[in-house]
């Protein structure tokens, strides 16, 4: 039998032969699930990890369902984070444009004006949240006329401290329109989102079978004085493609490409204190292979989609679970193998243990040879927990900063 393709599910031939054009020409498991129900028109909730295909899920329904003669904008998608707006932007623009649809990125770090003008006369907008609102605060941008919402990784929004301004955004759009919500978690406060800004959703999991066997998760042991030779050799190692190396901070990123260029390994930085213009420029040396190492902060990273990531480094440990596979998601994209590898300090292994746990990586992290401290142990005056709400409170503050 043969297998299913997106005219099957009811893609229009305009949008069909842009895609294969891209060479794309069978659809993703995600998009077999969702693409049916969005242009049905229902609202739709998904559960569904980075490097599923879901954005095509949402990209290729929307330039069906608007009209290039109808209101401008007429569908608009709201992402945590520039790259990640920038990325959708990208994957939507050919599918757009074979509908004669034009649409536009507005995000913080780059002019204003341009991108004002630009929203007015775009069908779609791909927008974070902060720079949405300074456009409609100035009157550049009305939202009266939109017809379809996409909340794209719903749960990082949250996490970024963005629920007030997306409850902002949310209120200014019509209630008759189709919203479709996407995120990491469907519970806790992600479901009473998509409860307050849908209606009668349909609701689709989707969890690739495999997963975690396309990841090899490995855990080391190190001192603080030892951390940075342990780096340089994972960096050197001849079997290794793009290698993502996370840091907790903006300035740890900046010493870090320092320290390594001391030690002859040529690496860049990515965070939230660099211009849109410096973070797309190291992004695309990275993305070419001119330099094989980014240092990233989690909210820089965030929306990052790089085929040739073969290792994802933790120099500096999650905050929590859902970070760690925020992380290593990175790596093994589209069914390709990754490495994952995190660095274990002796003061950290307590945190670190307990995300091995929860991901039943026990056996993976007891290889670190590293004994974690008694839970509950004095370790500088904090206890654990407090060391995790430090470290998510800093990335929700440079998330906010770099929007």
């Amino acid at each position: 039998m043969s297998s299913q393709s997106f005219a099957d599910l009811g893609i229009s031939p305009a949008v069909c032969a842009s895609l294969a054009r891209q060479g794309i020409e069978a659809p993703f498991p995600i998009q077999k699930l969702v693409v049916p129900d969005a242009l049905e028109g229902h609202d739709i909730l998904v559960k569904s990890p980075t490097g599923s295909g879901k954005t095509l899920a949402f990209t290729a329904p929307i330039v069906d369902r608007i009209e290039a003669d109808g209101s401008r904008p007429a569908a608009l998608v709201v992402a945590p984070t520039r790259e990640l707006a920038l990325q959708i932007l990208e994957d939507m623009r050919p599918l757009a444009q074979a509908r004669a649809l034009s649409a536009t990125a507005v995000y913080g770090g780059a002019g204003l004006a341009k991108q004002a003008k630009l929203a007015r006369r775009s069908h779609i907008i791909v927008a974070t949240p902060g720079r949405l609102l300074d456009l409609i605060g100035r009157g550049d941008v009305s939202l009266d006329g939109i017809e379809v919402l996409v909340l794209d990784e719903a749960d990082r929004m949250l996490d970024m401290g963005f629920r007030p301004d997306v409850d902002r955004i949310v209120a200014r759009i019509p209630c008759r329109r189709q919203t479709l919500l996407f995120s990491a978690t469907l519970e806790g406060e992600v479901l009473r989102i998509a409860d307050a800004y849908t209606r009668s959703p349909r609701t689709h999991s989707y969890e690739p079978r495999g997963r975690a066997t396309r990841v090899e998760h490995r855990f080391v042991g190190v001192s603080h004085e030892s951390r940075l030779d342990a780096l340089v050799g994972q960096l050197r190692d001849d079997d290794r493609g793009l290698a993502l190396v996370f840091v907790r901070t903006k300035h740890g990123a900046d010493r870090l490409v320092k320290r390594l260029g001391l030690r002859g390994v040529d690496a860049v930085a990515m965070h939230g204190n660099k211009s849109q213009g410096q973070r797309q420029r190291a992004l695309s040396r990275f993305d070419s292979g001119a330099v094989d190492a980014l240092v990233a902060t989690d909210v820089a990273a965030r929306g990052l989609d790089v085929a040739g990531i073969s290792h994802v480094i933790n120099f500096d440990p999650p905050g929590d679970r859902d970070v760690y596979l925020h992380r290593v998601g990175r790596t093994a994209r589209a069914g390709r193998h990754g490495v994952g590898v995190t660095f274990v300090k002796h003061e950290d292994a307590d945190d670190v243990e307990a995300i091995a746990r929860q991901l039943d990586l026990r056996r993976e992290f007891a290889s670190a040879g590293v004994n974690a401290p008694r839970r509950g142990a004095q370790r500088g005056g904090s206890s654990p927990g407090r060391g995790r709400r430090r470290r998510r409170h800093a990335s929700r503050s440079a998330g906010r900063g770099g929007a």
